[in-house]
């Protein structure tokens, strides 16, 4: 085992390479601090939403839920011109606008007095997190990083999970000032905060002297070769990324469905009050944190389509645990499962690809998977849902969606490296 003394050195190696902070950190940091905002103020806390809504307006589990899968179907198809415009313009002014759509939206969503308006609003706050989100802040990060990606990626990423954890948070202000004005503290927050953050984001280091991993940048009239990239169309033809897209979407089929109905199932079927279910998400949330940290390690040293598949093993357990427990105990159990199968994978779904098929087209590969993506981040929360209502109990629903997860573990084991290799690429020769 590497002593303290070791491990600190090593560490300073990563983030000081030429003996100052390498810049690639400071947008790590910069995108965890905006992947904190969307997850404690939006996607982390929309189930403590919905049981408001659902008690103000008595609308159906299906409709509540139908909005935030019409925001991922949204989300999706705006994924492939999404890609293009990072991919062209840079990721800092796409986050630039999507942060300003963001904080209007919840500011808008604060106003809804019927179903058109809830579903119009959660739109807005949809387009402004997808433009100013995850998708767009990871295109920076695979471009700035290559033997450290999965790190990078994972440490973005903790943002998420602190945003989970910030949930209790959320719920206090809700259950004190209600969800009107939470929506709009919560819209001030993403342009007082987000604003300057997604400011810090720079799409190349080579456009900023700077080389990858924070290595030497080339010297003037000297190509450098950086690896194999594909275009879009090219890595559209391989398996490996019909494989990694499939199996991405049934993960988020459950990943989605806990985001929208694990309160409710919480509360309503499990007999917890809303404080409660708070802390058990932040419980989940801990564990997913737990995961992301070791997952970027990982994913660095060992085969990440092998961690991935395993992980999915770990959302179906934990989603069967959750659906018929009979004590905390089980619950607690399906936090530690699904939380570290969650954020041991997540890292790795954006790094996976990057390794495969480059960064110079990723935004536009990643914006075209999206589209598959969407199919179970969207239908998960509506299979649930409608099978909720129906039946009067999340068991029929959960259990299925645990069953889907085993067949992404197979599309993951499956989606080998592409056999075809496009021409390595260079940087052109840097202007003396």
């Amino acid at each position: 085992m590497m002593p303290m003394a070791g491990i600190w050195q090593e560490l300073d190696r990563i983030v000081r390479p030429q003996g100052r902070v390498f810049y690639g950190w400071w947008i790590v940091a910069a995108s965890s601090g905006v992947q904190w905002l969307a997850a404690a103020l939006w996607m982390h806390s929309y189930g403590a939403y919905m049981v408001l809504l659902q008690q103000d307006f008595g609308w159906s589990k299906t409709l509540v839920a139908g909005a935030f899968a019409l925001t991922r179907i949204e989300s999706g198809l705006l994924g492939p011109f999404q890609g293009w415009l990072v991919d062209r313009f840079g990721p800092r002014l796409i986050l630039s606008i999507g942060t300003v759509l963001f904080g209007v939206g919840f500011m808008l969503f604060s106003q809804v007095d019927s179903l058109l308006t809830f579903y119009l609003t959660f739109a807005l706050i949809a387009l402004g997190s997808s433009l100013g989100g995850f998708a767009t802040l990871m295109v920076s990060i695979v471009n700035w990083f290559s033997r450290h990606r999965s790190k990078a990626i994972a440490a973005s990423q903790l943002g998420f999970s602190i945003g989970g954890l910030s949930v209790p948070l959320v719920v206090l202000a809700l259950e004190a000032f209600g969800w009107r004005a939470t929506a709009v503290a919560s819209g001030l927050l993403v342009l007082v905060i987000g604003l300057p953050l997604v400011q810090v984001v720079r799409h190349r280091p080579e456009a900023h002297g700077e080389g990858v991993d924070g290595h030497a940048a080339p010297q003037a009239g000297e190509n450098v070769a950086l690896g194999e990239d594909y275009t879009a169309r090219q890595a559209m033809r391989t398996r490996s990324f019909w494989l990694i897209s499939i199996g991405h979407a049934l993960a988020l089929l459950t990943v989605s469905s806990m985001l929208v109905h694990l309160i409710p199932h919480l509360t309503e079927g499990l007999g917890y009050s809303l404080s409660a279910a708070g802390v058990i998400v932040a419980v989940l949330t801990a564990f997913q944190l737990l995961g992301q940290l070791s997952g970027g390690y990982l994913g660095d040293l060992f085969n990440k389509r092998f961690i991935c598949a395993a992980c999915m093993f770990g959302h179906c357990g934990g989603l069967l645990l959750l659906t018929y427990a009979d004590s905390l105990l089980g619950v607690l159990a399906f936090t530690a499962l699904h939380g570290l199968g969650w954020g041991i994978r997540g890292p790795l779904m954006v790094s996976l690809r990057a390794d495969y098929f480059g960064p110079r087209s990723f935004g536009t590969i990643m914006g075209f998977s999206s589209l598959i993506v969407m199919l179970g981040m969207s239908s998960g929360p509506i299979i649930a849902g409608y099978m909720a209502d129906q039946s009067g109990n999340y068991e029929s629903g959960f259990t299925l969606l645990a069953l889907l997860s085993l067949l992404g573990s197979v599309c993951f084991f499956a989606a080998t490296p592409p056999a075809s290799s496009p021409a390595k690429r260079t940087l052109a020769p840097v202007a003396s």
